[in-house]
């Protein structure tokens, strides 16, 4: 960790184009969840800073042509990625030392390729049809005319963000939305504030980004300006990723103004593992549930295995799990560092414990490694003999804990699969491709891996069916969600 105390992390909000202490002047902890010490302090927003962000968001989108001018928001966007791209290795360590995530990370999803990734909006922005001309069907109301279907800018977007992976939701919000034409607020994740600071500094140097297109808060736990924001009038679109309980909130704030509401939320993804596979080969991917101590919503944190086979898988996940590189974030080894905070700790051992009194056999892990005096660290974990009835197999643990539950046959995994309030993703491994696909069509999620191949990509629709969410993000799709659809009809020549 010697190295992260060279960081020099961006401490003030960016609003109307300005960085800027908050109003109040005040400023909280970070604490780099590694060593449990203060790494540095950031402005901590109120609901002034919330209200001068909105005011300059609705002005610029209102009062000037960055809706309209797509050839200055691909200038701005090229002028940020360029900005992020050069800042990427100062970056990386700031999110280290906020978030305790793995350094190897940060050099793919975690950053560089999130980064990077703004090249393939860029592609889209400069072919987007964003007006076109449509087939005359009659009407019954006139006669022959031409229909001009137009793609607008939604208005003012509120991004608010989690700290699971802060720079890849971050961005994978605030680009889209930019390239769209709207106008951005990103509230930040309190406990990985940098991760947004940065985006303000960069943008603070972009001098084809209008003051006031983007605006980044960062506040303390405390200050509760997320219920502003979702609930302000001059708010036309939400989008938020986070937990389940919290989006019903979000989406509750919404209601009362009816805001075009974007929600990604929880899972508690199933990997089903049918029984002609090479378990030897297949099963080291169900260690993924430790990857950044397993704080993901799309890891796979049900593991289902064929009752004739588990045993088998018990005894090879075992040995997996023993040998989980973990420890250091900076340790480029390792792919699983601390828990973000004592908090997400203290609940993620509450459901270990859970999980013993409901029944489930502990196989490997299961509390606080004895080698690791500081840190939020918990050892990683994997559940037998467990019920998908049991909480552990049904509530988002978000940690380093997989749970094993044995089925009968496809059509049972399927059944278990589909058992479940959620829907983000999944995966499956078979011999017979037909068997697998015939599973990836029948379980309820918004994306599944069949033998190893892996979903995420910037022109990949992302989002999840039931309580995992609305709406989707990447691809066209997700460009899409920050456009209203507007048809103009005009006289037929």
């Amino acid at each position: 960790m010697e190295n992260l105390k060279k960081i020099n992390p961006e401490q003030l909000l960016f609003i109307n184009g300005k960085l800027t202490p908050s109003v109040s002047g005040e400023t909280y902890d970070v604490i780099n969840p590694t060593t449990e010490e203060v790494a540095g302090k950031v402005a901590a927003a109120n609901a002034a800073d919330a209200d001068l962000a909105l005011t300059a968001a609705r002005r610029c989108f209102d009062e000037t042509d960055w809706s309209t001018n797509t050839a200055k928001r691909a200038r701005a966007l090229v002028q940020l990625r360029d900005g992020l791209l050069a800042v990427a290795d100062e970056w990386r360590h700031q999110l280290v030392a906020e978030s305790g995530v793995p350094l190897a990370f940060t050099y793919g999803a975690m950053l560089n390729s999130s980064v990077t990734d703004i090249n393939y909006v860029l592609e889209l922005l400069n072919s987007y049809a964003f007006e076109e001309e449509i087939e005359d069907l009659g009407s019954p109301m006139g006669g022959p005319a031409k229909r001009i279907i137009r793609k607008e800018a939604a208005g003012v977007v509120v991004a608010i963000t989690p700290w699971n992976a802060p720079v890849q939701t971050n961005l994978q919000k605030i680009i889209p939305a930019l390239a769209a034409g709207c106008t951005v607020v990103l509230k930040a994740a309190n406990n990985t504030p940098w991760a947004a600071t940065m985006i303000g500094r960069v943008a603070s140097q972009c001098p084809d980004l209008p003051a006031g297109a983007l605006n980044i808060l960062t506040s303390s736990p405390n200050a509760n300006i997320g219920s502003l924001l979702t609930s302000d009038s001059r708010v036309d679109v939400i989008s938020f990723t986070g937990s389940t309980a919290t989006g019903s909130r979000v989406m509750g704030n919404a209601s009362k103004t009816i805001k075009k509401t974007l929600l990604e939320l929880g899972g508690k993804s199933a990997m089903v593992i049918l029984d002609d596979a090479d378990f030897e080969q297949s099963l080291p991917a169900a260690a993924f549930v430790c990857a950044n101590a397993g704080q993901g919503c799309i890891v796979n944190s049900r593991l289902l295995i064929p009752l004739s086979r588990y045993e088998e898988a018990i005894t090879i996940l075992e040995k997996i799990f023993h040998n989980i590189p973990y420890g250091d974030p900076c340790d480029t080894k390792n792919i699983m560092g601390p828990m973000v905070s004592a908090i997400q700790r203290k609940n993620v051992l509450g459901y270990i414990e859970k999980g013993k009194a409901e029944g489930a056999r502990l196989v490997v892990g299961g509390g606080i490694p004895k080698d690791r005096a500081k840190g939020y660290y918990v050892e990683p974990t994997l559940f037998a003999d467990v019920d998908n009835k049991m909480s552990i197999a049904q509530e988002e643990i978000f940690g380093p804990v997989l749970v094993v539950i044995p089925f009968d046959d496809d059509e049972d995994a399927i059944r278990i699969a589909n058992d479940s309030i959620y829907g983000l993703s999944g995966s499956v491994v078979s011999a017979s491709f037909e068997r697998a696909m015939h599973v990836a069509r029948s379980v309820r999620t918004g994306s599944m891996n069949v033998n190893g191949a892996f979903f995420f990509s910037a022109n990949a629709p992302f989002g999840g069916y039931k309580q995992s969410g609305i709406g989707r993000e990447n691809g066209v799709a997700g460009f899409e969600e920050y456009l209203e659809i507007k048809t103009i009809a005009i006289p037929a020549s």
